[in-house]
């Protein structure tokens, strides 16, 4: 694990945030979202090959952002639960910093400045 001012990177992060990375894997994560659906379902849209679809739907089962299951020939995909936690946990850390530092700004703004000696020649 590898720690970067106190915010930590993990394998699970770092495949969801890669995985999320590729606008087709978030376009079907985004199709998902709607209900299960088969790899043939997934692929329908896109102008690339239904090998390529599968290795992204390996990336993102990886990940563990999405299920598959074997359903006779089929293989139907929906999200995963909680494929989103660690990376919405770790997104929740960054707005809470920034809060912070937005309220110790307000603070600085709100106070009034020191007075200084003007310095005109």
């Amino acid at each position: 694990m590898i720690y970067i001012q106190g915010v930590p990177s993990t394998p699970t992060l770092d495949a969801t945030l890669s995985a999320l990375a590729d606008p087709t894997r978030r376009a079907i994560l985004a199709r998902l979202a709607q209900g299960e659906a088969t790899v043939n379902e997934l692929a329908a849209p896109f102008p690339i090959s239904q090998p390529a679809i599968s290795r992204h739907l390996k990336v993102l089962t990886d990940a563990g952002l999405i299920v598959r299951r074997v359903e006779g020939t089929t293989r139907p995909c929906r999200l995963a639960p909680g494929g989103l936690a660690e990376l919405d946990a770790y997104l929740a850390r960054l707005r809470d910093a920034l809060e912070h530092n937005y309220r110790r700004l307000d603070r600085l703004l709100a106070t009034p400045p020191r007075t200084r000696k003007d310095r005109d020649p």
